[in-house]
């Protein structure tokens, strides 16, 4: 098996891999039913985006002034969480 596929969820288990991350939510009429920060509209993935393309998480949160540094460190501590299981 491919290790790059291990670290991420499968779209059967992406609703339940977010659902315990305090820092996200997901509204079906709201940014097309994907994970947001909470109480905003910017997804989750952006974040992972802009921190592949070089951008620091200072950057991010000047970009996306609603979006808080807990928010931030809540989701990439629930990531590496994730991957630390993942790869047992």
């Amino acid at each position: 098996m491919n290790k790059g596929s291990e670290k991420r969820p499968t779209r059967a288990t992406a609703s339940n891999y977010w659902e315990s991350c305090e820092a996200v939510e997901r509204h079906s009429e709201r940014v097309s039913g994907a994970w947001v920060f909470r109480e905003t509209r910017v997804p989750v993935h952006a974040l992972f985006e802009n921190l592949k393309d070089g951008a620091s998480v200072d950057e991010f949160l000047e970009w996306f002034p609603g979006v808080e540094r807990w928010m931030v460190a809540t989701v990439l501590e629930h990531e590496s969480k994730a991957l630390a299981l993942a790869t047992g």
